[in-house]
Formats: structure tokens, C-alpha cells, sequence
């Protein structure tokens, strides 16, 4: 088995080469991630992305990068979370102090913090092609490689590939041998971003507090619904998104141009402030939520595709952990795979696997847990058990240092009993996380 000593992060130019080549299909968070962590341990890595043109977990290791200042920049700032019943009584004021657990989280537009994180790899040297579209995969267990065909006919091999092209991988039929469409989970999204003064954030009297006060986070909850509402940049941008019971069949994309005068409707009797808030976006986004019930398995027959993030795993955006589980998963699979080394790349995957499986699902319920908890919500309710979780099993993991430790032991369990494929404790939260407050 592989031995390791933490010695610090090396510079890309001093890192041994490990000779393994990489695909990543998908440049969303958990590609970048893979592809800049195996950038870092040595394996040779490209990235195919079919468009043209984060908790403390995630955190730390974004901060191993060198790019905390230029995240932290760009990064909501609210110092607590302030909790209203649909009524706008006060349920719970959640302190959110950074760093977290030695850590910091960055929250903020999705677009702006990945567009760091996009140049970060491209200063890397890795290589990107943008306009590839994967649509078909194969392994070729003989001569140990993997392949990807693009909508043009053209193909790519590698050590490796590594879907993360989304909730509608097409890497999954081929990962799993059966197709498993996503299915609705009930609820549905309205999201918005704009800017406050332009749309009069800042001269309604119901709407002020999100600027004059600098950065702010408020939730309403109750009735199945919740609605988040955070500015940032000083109180300088508005961004709100509302999770609402939606049960519409999904045919094509599940995101599309929503309605204000929808969304509105479905507050007109709740605290004043929500309406005001929402009624000032000159758009938003109704994203329908998907779900996958656990997959058997994340990795191929021969162990050389490999879904990551949503790919493997969609989360409830309840949860708060979709982009930082996609993270891990890709710096868990750059660790495994330099510890196993080129001649034995099967044996790295189906290790990541097992050491991320039960970890993801136990963060997958938790976020429907707290869905739950808060469209349960009456007028009147308070207290610390409506706070957004944030527990230590969560937040203060470690991901590369547990990839190091655990290696060895389920590597060696997998050459002496050979691969089966993962299990799960149930559906029921592990002890560790029904220990959340």
C-alpha cells in the first residue's frame, strides 16, 4: 500500500508526474476541482465542456489554491442569518462567524466565484475545449483505457474519464448499465439577481434593510416554502431564491424563464417584505429540483469512467453542499488515484468511491431534513433547532487528509476481497449526523 506524508502542497512544477491521464467531462465546480487537484498530483488532465464561451469544506481546499483573497472578495459577508416565519416573526437569529472550523465559506454569484476558480485552471496549463459535447463512452479493459466520443465524431482516450456533466449525464447509463432518468422531488425553484440600487432596493422603506445595513441574509419559512434572501458587495446586490411545492412532469430542460407575478403570488399573504423583495427583480429562473434515488454504483464495470458531483449525487440546494461535495469528490479521486498509481487506476476508483459514498448520502438527507423542518414552520415558532445545520462532521472535514488516511485500508480490504460495489446504512441518517443539533 501506498505511504504518504503531508508535507504541504508542492508547486505544479515540482509535482512528480504520475503518467495518468485524465478526462474530465464538465468544467462546472466538481470538474474544475478534479482537474486542478490532478493537476497537482501529477496526472495529466484536460477538460471537455459542451458550453460555448461554497461550504467551509469546500473552502479549505479552495484556500490550498491560493485564491482565498480573491474569493473572499467577491463573497457574502453577512455575520448571521437572520430566520422569519411567513408572518415575519423572528424564529432564530444564527450567528455565522468566519473562519469555520479553521476555514472559510465562500457564498456568493455562482458565475463569479466559478469564473475564479475556470482561470485558476487555465493559469494551470490545463487544457480546456470548450464546445464538446460528450455523447457516448467506452472502456477497453485489455488495454487499460478509457474513451469519450464528442457530438462531431471525435474521440478522446485516457487513463481515466471523469463524468461531471451534470443531473443529466450521459455517462450514467453507461456507468450504471441501465437508464435512470431524474426524477421530479416535488419542489421547484424561482432564483433571482439584480442589482439594488438600480431597482430600488434602496428607496423602499420595505426593502432597505438588505443595503443599509451592508451585507445581510434572511430566510422565511413556513407553509412548504422557504424563501432566501442575501445581499452582498456591501448591500450592493440583491440575490433571493424561493423553493416552492411544484409537482409538473419535466420534458427537456427543467431550467426556464419564470414569472415574477407567479412568485409573488405565492406570498401575497406573508410578510409584506417578501413581496417588495421579489417584485423589484427584472427576472428570474424557475429551476425544477431533480432527483436520482441513490445509484448503485458511481464507477464502471472495468473502473475507468467515473461520475462525480451532480453526475453521481444531486442535492437538495437545502443541503448547502452541492458544489462542496462535487469539490471533495474530485480532490478525493486526484488523491486515490496518485496513491494507486498508473498501473492500477481501477483499484484508485473503486477506493474513492467507498470512501465517499455514505459521506455524500449522510449530507444529501441532511439537507432534506432541514427542508422539512423549516416548510413545517407555524406563526410563532422559535428557537435553535430552525437554524441552517452547519455541524462539525460537515464543516470541519478535511477532505484530502481523510482521501490519505483512509487509502490504505479500504485499497487493501478491495485486493484481498475483492470489489463490491458500495453500501449504504439506510436511509436513515448514520449516528454521527443524527447527533446534529
Amino acid at each position: 500500500m501506498a505511504e504518504h506524508q503531508d508535507q504541504g502542497p508542492l508547486p505544479s512544477n515540482g509535482v512528480r508526474d504520475t503518467g495518468i491521464d485524465v478526462i474530465v467531462v464538465g468544467a462546472g465546480f466538481g470538474g474544475i476541482a478534479c482537474a486542478v487537484e490532478c493537476k497537482r498530483k501529477g496526472h495529466r488532465v484536460m477538460i471537455l465542456e459542451k458550453m460555448l464561451g461554497l461550504g467551509v469544506n469546500a473552502g479549505r481546499i479552495l484556500a490550498r489554491w491560493g485564491l482565498h483573497e480573491k474569493l473572499w472578495a467577491i463573497s457574502r459577508t453577512a455575520g448571521e442569518l437572520q430566520i422569519h416565519d411567513y408572518l415575519g416573526g423572528l424564529v432564530q437569529v444564527q450567528k455565522v462567524t468566519m473562519p469555520l472550523f479553521g476555514a472559510f465559506a465562500y457564498s456568493g454569484h455562482r458565475a463569479s466565484l466559478h469564473e475564479i476558480l475556470f482561470e485558476h485552471a487555465k493559469s494551470l496549463g490545463i487544457e480546456i475545449r470548450m464546445g464538446h459535447h460528450a455523447v457516448e463512452y467506452w472502456e477497453d479493459e485489455a488495454n487499460g483505457k478509457a474513451g469519450v466520443k464528442i457530438q462531431t465524431g471525435e474521440t478522446f482516450d485516457a487513463d481515466v474519464i471523469v463524468a461531471a456533466d451534470g443531473v443529466k449525464s450521459t455517462a450514467r447509463e453507461f456507468v450504471i448499465g441501465y437508464r435512470d432518468n431524474p426524477k421530479p422531488s416535488g419542489y421547484a425553484i424561482y432564483r433571482a439577481w439584480f442589482e439594488a440600487e438600480e431597482h430600488g432596493i434602496t428607496t423602499d422603506p420595505l426593502t432597505d434593510f438588505l443595503s443599509i445595513h451592508g451585507d445581510q441574509v434572511h430566510a422565511w419559512i413556513g407553509k412548504d416554502v422557504h424563501i432566501i434572501v442575501s445581499s452582498s458587495r456591501g448591500g450592493k446586490t440583491i440575490c433571493w431564491f424561493l423553493t416552492h411545492k411544484d409537482n409538473a412532469a419535466v420534458d427537456g430542460d427543467w431550467s426556464s424563464p419564470g414569472k415574477i407575478e407567479d412568485v409573488v403570488d405565492i406570498v401575497k399573504d406573508w410578510d409584506p417584505r417578501c413581496a417588495a423583495i421579489i417584485s423589484k427583480a427584472p427576472s428570474c429562473i424557475d429551476w425544477k429540483l431533480l432527483i436520482h434515488d441513490p445509484l448503485p454504483t458511481w464507477v464502471s464495470k472495468s473502473g475507468r469512467v467515473v461520475l462525480i458531483g451532480d453526475a453521481a449525487h444531486p442535492f437538495l440546494p437545502s443541503s448547502v453542499q452541492g458544489a462542496s461535495q462535487a469539490i471533495e469528490d474530485g480532490l478525493t479521486l486526484a488523491v486515490t488515484l496518485s496513491l494507486a498509481g498508473k498501473d492500477d487506476v481501477p483499484l484508485g476508483t473503486r477506493t474513492w468511491e467507498s470512501i465517499r459514498y455514505q459521506r455524500v448520502r449522510d449530507a444529501q438527507l441532511l439537507g432534506e431534513t432541514t427542508r422539512n423542518k423549516w416548510h413545517g414552520v407555524k406563526a410563532g415558532d422559535s428557537g435553535k433547532c430552525f437554524e441552517l445545520p452547519m455541524p462539525e462532521w460537515l464543516m470541519a472535514f478535511d477532505a484530502e487528509a481523510h482521501a490519505y488516511a483512509a487509502y490504505d485500508g479500504i485499497a487493501q480490504s478491495i485486493v484481498e476481497d475483492g470489489y463490491h460495489q458500495p453500501t449504504l446504512s439506510g436511509e436513515e441518517l448514520t449516528e454521527e449526523v443524527k447527533e446534529t443539533p
